[in-house]
């Protein structure tokens, strides 16, 4: 399998080689024959309204800060403008990111988050089921502040 993906990455450049290698390295046992190397994104870039303070869960050894966040559509029927909302939660697991969001996030803030679309699993206490949940790993987080003014923005 790892000569299939030298030789596809051979095709593509040196530094698809590279990719392909730690790619092996990474994920063995995972593998699959490749035709060609291709990029993917994960990228998710939210701007909207804090629905509760943030909350510190998990371990001490492996904590994460969970939040939600409103974002929404408006749009016309008939005479009437309607708005949709829809509810995102967002992880927070790097340390100086988590702990900023802890500290100074606060319930109707105005927020973007940029990060990545990722499956986070829970057991159902009812049952002991695995549930998956999709979730939004933030790794930039840009703070408004509430006096509503443009130039008001921290990043952190």
């Amino acid at each position: 399998m790892l000569r299939s993906l030298v030789t596809a990455a051979r095709r593509c450049n040196a530094t698809a080689l590279q990719g392909a290698r730690q790619y092996c390295d990474m994920f063995e046992g995972k593998t699959q024959k490749v035709e060609r190397l291709e990029k993917t994104i994960n990228q998710v870039m939210l701007l909207g309204r804090v629905g509760a303070n943030p909350e510190m869960r998990g371990s001490e050894t492996h904590p994460v800060v969970t939040f939600s966040l409103a974002t929404h559509i408006n749009y016309r029927k008939d005479n009437d403008l309607i708005q949709q909302t829809d509810w995102h939660r967002i992880a927070v697991f790097k340390p100086y990111l988590r702990d900023a969001v802890y500290r100074y996030m606060t319930k109707g803030q105005r927020v973007m988050v940029q990060g990545k679309l990722g499956y986070l699993e829970r057991k159902d206490p009812n049952d002991n089921t695995v549930i998956k949940t999709a979730t939004i790993v933030a790794e930039e987080v840009i703070f408004f502040n509430k006096s509503g003014q443009v130039d008001d923005v921290q990043v952190v």
